[in-house]
C-alpha cells in the first residue's frame, strides 16, 4: 500500500508525469485487486492444497516484481514498469485472498470483529512504516532501492506461515461455481454486493488526493509527505481495534451508520486545510473513521460467507469493494484538472451518501441464521 498509494504517486510527479497519467497507472495496478475472485477461485479449486502454499506462492510474486522495478526507468520504459509492479500486485491478490480465507476458515461469527479489527490494525501498521521509511529511503538513496527493501521486507514475512500448521478441511477438489450461485442467490448478500463498491469510492479518491495535494499545493517534499501520511494508518490502525469491538457488540451495521456518517463530515472539512498542520489533524481523524468501518464492513461480508467458498465469495465482496476504490483512484486525477482540490473534496464526501441509503436494506440478522444453517 505504501508503494501504490505514496511512493509511486510521488515518484511519477517527480519524473515530470502528468496528473492523469499518475491516477492512470495506479489505477491500473489497482485492476488484480479488483479481480480477487479470479484469484479467489483458483485457491477454492484447489482447495486440497490448503491455503498456506498460496500465501507464499503470492509473496514471491510480490518480491520479484518489486525487485526487477529498481533497474527500469518509468520515464524509459513505462509499459514494463506498469507491467511488473502490475505482476507484484498479482502476488498481492494471491496472498491477500488466501489469507483471508484461512481466518474464515478457523475463526467464529461472534469474533470476526475483533479479528478484522487485528488485522486492519496491522494492515495499517505496516502502511504506517512503509511510508514514512519507504519514503525516507527513497529520499536518500533513490526510490529504486526503497523498491528493493520493500521487496527483501516481504520476502522475510512470508516464511511466517512455514512456522505455522494448518488444517485442511477438503482433501479433493469442489465446484466452487455451484456452491457460489446458491450463495449470490440471497438477498443480503446480492446488496451488500452493491454496497462494497460504493462505499470505497471515498477511499480511492482520498488515497491519492491527499499525497498529491501535498505536493502541488503545500509543497511539501517526499520525506514530508512520508511522515504525515504515516499519521493515518496509525490512527486507522487504532480505529480499527475500537471498529472491530464495537462491531462485535452493537451489531455491524450499526457500527457502519456511525464511522461512515462521521466520515461524511470530515472528508469534506479537508477544504479547510490549508496547512500542513490542519491537514494532519483531519486526516488522522479520517484514518480513524475509516478503519472503524473497513473493520466493520469486512467483518460483515465474512458473516455472510459460506467457508467452503472463502476465498472466492469473499474474494469477490472485496474485489467489488476496491473495484470502487480503483474507480475513486483513476477518477481522482481528472476530477482535480476540472473542479481543483476543494471540489473533489466535496465531492469525496458526497460519495458515501447512497452507500449509507443502501445500508438501510441490508439486513444482517436474517442471514446470520441462514449462515448458521448452511
Amino acid at each position: 500500500m505504501a508503494i501504490s498509494f505514496v511512493i509511486i504517486p510521488v515518484y511519477f510527479l517527480e519524473r515530470g508525469f502528468s496528473l492523469p497519467i499518475t491516477t492512470l497507472v495506479i489505477g491500473i495496478i489497482s485492476i488484480p485487486m479488483t479481480i480477487k475472485f479470479v484469484w479467489g477461485g483458483i485457491v477454492d479449486y484447489f482447495i486440497r492444497f490448503g491455503r498456506k502454499r498460496f500465501i507464499i506462492l503470492g509473496g514471491l510474486l510480490f518480491a520479484g516484481g518489486l525487485s526487477i522495478l529498481t533497474v527500469i526507468d518509468p520515464r524509459t520504459a513505462l509499459i514494463p514498469f506498469t507491467f511488473f509492479l502490475f505482476i507484484s500486485v498479482c502476488g498481492v491478490g494471491f496472498l491477500d485472498v488466501s489469507a483471508d480465507a484461512w481466518a474464515i476458515e478457523i475463526s467464529r461469527e461472534e469474533e470476526r470483529g475483533k479479528i478484522n479489527g487485528a488485522m486492519f490494525a496491522g494492515q495499517y501498521a505496516g502502511l504506517a512504516l512503509g511510508s514514512s521509511l519507504l519514503a525516507i529511503i527513497a529520499k536518500i538513496f533513490g526510490y529504486n532501492i526503497s523498491f528493493l527493501v520493500t521487496g527483501l521486507i516481504v520476502f522475510l514475512i512470508i516464511l511466517f506461515p512455514f512456522i505455522v500448521k494448518e488444517v485442511k478441511i477438503i482433501k479433493k477438489h469442489q465446484k466452487v461455481t455451484k456452491l457460489l450461485i446458491g450463495e449470490f442467490r440471497k438477498r443480503t448478500t446480492q446488496l451488500i454486493a452493491i454496497f462494497m463498491p460504493i462505499v470505497d469510492i471515498n477511499k480511492g479518491m482520498l488515497i491519492v488526493l491527499i499525497p498529491l495535494y501535498m505536493k502541488t499545493v503545500l509543497q511539501l517534499d517526499i520525506a514530508q509527505i512520508g511522515l504525515i501520511v504515516a499519521i493515518f494508518p496509525v490512527t486507522a490502525a487504532v480505529g480499527s481495534l475500537v471498529g472491530g469491538a464495537i462491531a462485535d457488540r452493537w451489531n455491524k451495521r450499526r457500527t457502519l451508520y456511525v464511522f461512515i456518517g462521521a466520515s461524511i463530515c470530515l472528508s469534506a472539512s479537508l477544504i479547510f486545510a490549508n496547512t500542513w498542520q490542519i491537514l494532519a489533524i483531519i486526516y488522522g481523524i479520517i484514518g480513524f473513521l475509516q478503519g472503524g468501518y473497513m473493520t466493520a464492513k469486512c467483518a460483515m461480508c465474512m458473516d455472510v460467507t459460506n467457508p467452503r467458498t472463502g476465498a472466492t465469495q469473499f474474494s469477490i465482496l472485496t474485489s467489488l469493494g476496491n473495484a470502487g476504490m480503483a474507480g475513486g483512484e483513476t477518477m481522482s486525477g481528472t476530477l482535480i484538472a476540472m473542479f481543483g482540490f476543494s471540489r473533489t473534496f466535496l465531492y469525496s464526501g458526497w460519495v458515501f451518501g447512497p452507500a449509507l441509503l443502501l445500508l438501510y436494506f441490508i439486513k444482517l440478522k436474517k442471514q446470520k441464521l441462514e449462515v448458521k444453517n448452511l
